[in-house]
């Protein structure tokens, strides 16, 4: 007999896992998903742990057909993932590291709520064991959205359910030449490509775990790799996105999430060759992809430190670091009857500098922080009236979809 098409297609990636991987396959065994429509793609990456062994041994006992691949270690996820890809069957794929574990029902609620709502991604709670996990997501289900209207733009591991006919149509694949940052390009181009994003929110779909031998599935490089994670994101986006809102929006992540940290606290201790070789490396990124539209979007101190990169002024990003290492505030400066504030960071109104005063002016959402800051009118007004539209919005989509999310008669 020909066996049905399964749901999803489970893609495990693994190297030198154990123990961890005994619980990764237990909640894997523990779906509710029913079993027949689950299949495991299991990729052993050259462990010499007995990895593969267990593997194989989960194989032989599991309720679902699992499928073991053994090869060379191939030095990060990647290989094994698109070798995964390469043997899925399944409607949908999800990509499971050998370290984590999976809630219960997530891929049962996962694949009912990408197919409820026909989204090609669909993202699971995830909460960190021993580690930090992405919250700022998490805040209610959402049946349909995109990377647009979201904060999905700052959870691009691969862990996600993936439609696979999108991968397959799009010829989607890991790039195997990025050693960090991979998950992120595929991920991104997933949400651009996406006919919408579910969100689960209201159960933990994932459990991120953090080794206590500080290995990871991702072998992390030297910071040189992560100018490569940037670079490579920054120009997919690129290629996707013609200039202006939609682009800088999504061009904060890498500038906020992998740039800003290599100019951070580590910056100052580190010897100057290092520091010369980061402003080096940075240079064609803030030349081709650093604007007003990026900038304003950050706070203050993320927005100046990244000026200065941008203007070759390691001295001055030295004197920041030396400021916000101190603990010390910067003083609040208002102007045009309080509707403008100004944080003066080192640097400000110093015409040696030369940074414009514009770095330094707090957006509304920084600002109100400030006690004699005041809004606009039209601010006060586009802020009221954006509400309003929501409200009615929201009103809307419950009369047509009902309570439990239906459409109504």
């Amino acid at each position: 007999m020909t066996r049905a098409q399964p749901d999803v297609t489970v893609i495990i990636g693994a190297y030198e896992a154990m123990p961890y991987l005994v619980e990764c396959l237990a909640s894997v065994e523990a779906q509710t998903l029913d079993p027949a429509r689950i299949e495991v793609v299991a990729v052993d990456d050259g462990s010499q742990d007995g990895t593969g062994d267990y593997l194989e041994e989960f194989a032989a006992r599991a309720p679902m057909p699992v499928t073991v691949i053994r090869q060379e270690n191939s030095g990060g996820p990647s290989g094994p993932r698109n070798v995964g890809l390469a043997r899925a069957t399944g409607r949908y794929v999800f990509f499971l590291d050998a370290d984590d574990r999976l809630g219960a029902e997530a891929l049962e609620r996962m694949v009912a709520m990408a197919d409820r709502n026909g989204t090609d991604v669909c993202l699971g709670r995830v909460e960190g064991v021993n580690r930090k996990a992405p919250r700022s997501m998490w805040g209610a289900n959402q049946d349909r959205t995109d990377v647009f209207s979201s904060n999905i733009k700052f959870t691009l591991s691969a862990q996600k359910l993936f439609r696979r006919a999108l991968l397959e149509r799009h010829h989607m694949r890991f790039d195997e030449s990025l050693w960090t940052g991979e998950d992120a390009l595929f991920t991104m181009e997933a949400y651009l490509r996406a006919d919408g994003v579910s969100i689960v929110a209201d159960y933990t779909c994932y459990y991120l775990v953090g080794r206590d031998d500080g290995k990871h599935v991702t072998k992390s490089g030297g910071y040189q790799l992560r100018f490569d994670s940037a670079r490579a994101l920054m120009g997919l986006l690129e290629r996707m996105l013609p200039p202006g809102p939609k682009r800088d929006v999504l061009m904060v992540r890498p500038f906020q999430v992998t740039l800003l940290p290599q100019f951070g606290p580590v910056f100052l201790r580190q010897d100057e060759d290092i520091r010369r070789t980061k402003f080096e490396l940075a240079a064609p990124l803030m030349d081709a992809y650093w604007n007003e539209g990026v900038a304003q979007r950050l706070k203050v101190q993320e927005r100046l430190r990244l000026q200065l990169v941008a203007m070759r002024r390691p001295d001055l990003l030295v004197d920041v670091l030396e400021f916000m290492k101190a603990k010390r505030e910067p003083g609040p400066v208002l102007k045009k009857g309080g509707t403008q504030l100004y944080l003066a960071y080192p640097g400000y109104r110093s015409r040696k500098d030369g940074v414009p005063d514009r770095v330094y002016l707090a957006e509304p959402r920084e600002a109100k922080a400030y006690p004699g800051w005041r809004q606009t009118p039209a601010e006060t007004f586009l802020r009221g009236a954006t509400r309003k539209v929501r409200r009615r919005l929201g009103r809307l989509r419950k009369r047509v979809t009902g309570p439990h999310g239906r459409v109504a008669a």
